[in-house]
């Protein structure tokens, strides 16, 4: 079974495909608020998902790491916006320190092709 790699950097991949399921590095964003990180990371989990050849309709498990839990309420207002409401995805959510102080929340999707 062939792997495809998707924006390979020294480090990671931005996505990694294998038979018939993409595996998409955690996505932070841009901007100040939760709201404004959240919007932007799962934008660039919308752009990754169709370079893989797939959609959010067709994620299966997503895990967010948020920086504060008490910003639990902010996250999920984008998420509940965002997600195909008829496909929604396993999910779980926890708080953690993540790469830099400025990430307030983290996005690791896996979807089906």
């Amino acid at each position: 079974m062939s792997i495809k790699r998707i924006e390979p950097g020294k480090r990671m991949s931005a996505a990694v495909v294998h038979g018939n399921t993409v595996y998409l590095a955690g996505q932070v964003g841009e901007g100040k608020t939760v709201t404004e990180q959240s919007k932007s990371a799962l934008a660039e989990v919308d752009r990754l998902l169709a370079l893989a050849g797939s959609d959010k309709s067709k994620i299966l498990q997503t895990i967010i790491y948020l920086s504060d839990m008490s910003t639990f309420g902010e996250m999920n207002a984008v998420w509940e916006a965002w997600i195909d409401p008829a496909n929604p995805p396993a999910r779980a959510t926890s708080e953690a320190a993540l790469a830099t102080p400025d990430y307030k929340v983290e996005f690791i999707v896996t979807a089906a092709l």
